[in-house]
């Protein structure tokens, strides 16, 4: 374990007592903690992007399209479990290659006109390619799951370079949130007896939640 700060890794293995990993992971989490950084910045840079359209939206449209942004990184330890899972290598080089939600940043959005609104003033600009999309409102997951997902690059300037990051984003309104949040939740107490009825009942659910969003929609239009 030479050249790891102890100090900084320890929160890698919070609540594993007794957790071991192989000798080429303990030197992957080095890597990973120095890329940390660079995913950071990554998230730093959209969330900049996206206040100055919320603050200009406010200004020229007395109102913010954006309710809340939400951020966050993966842990080392938990792209290594993700890198493991795919069966693939241990390192920064293959997390980038194969891992591209390692920076997340969830949007939450009043209406749902706003979401798409937002996904293509960001998109338009110059500095920001989209690699993929899935549009879950308009296609939503078999469970009821609505939200836009991107998948882009953003530009981070280093002192000695420039790097083109990944960068998974959400975007959903306040009611999908509310949705996503709770069966989140829920899917870890699910029993095998009770997972047909919940499933189903959750379905319902998103099915109504989706239905008054168009509702508030409408209302805001008028």
């Amino acid at each position: 374990m030479k050249n790891i700060d102890l100090l900084k890794v320890a929160y890698v293995f919070d609540g594993h007592k007794g957790y071991t990993l192989p000798g080429e992971a303990i030197t992957a989490i080095n890597s990973f903690l120095v890329a940390e950084n660079l995913y950071l910045s990554a998230t730093r840079e959209i969330i900049t992007k996206l206040e100055n359209l919320n603050d200009e939206f406010l200004h020229l449209k007395d109102r913010n399209p954006i309710h809340q942004i939400k951020t966050r990184v993966k842990t080392p330890k938990s792209i290594i479990d993700k890198l493991n899972k795919l069966g693939c290598e241990l390192s920064v080089e293959s997390a980038r290659e194969n891992l591209t939600d390692i920076a997340g940043i969830r949007v939450i959005c009043s209406y749902i006109d706003d979401i798409y609104l937002i996904a293509d003033l960001l998109t338009s600009q110059d500095n920001i390619e989209v690699i993929r999309t899935s549009d879950y409102i308009k296609n939503p997951k078999p469970n009821g799951y609505r939200s836009l997902h991107m998948i882009v690059t953003v530009p981070v300037y280093l002192s000695d370079r420039k790097e083109l990051v990944k960068v998974e984003i959400q975007i959903r309104t306040i009611a999908m949130n509310f949705w996503a949040s709770l069966e989140h939740e829920m899917s870890f107490k699910l029993t095998n007896e009770k997972n047909i009825v919940v499933t189903q009942e959750l379905k319902d659910c998103a099915d109504v939640i989706s239905n008054i969003d168009i509702r508030m929609q409408n209302l805001h239009n008028e």
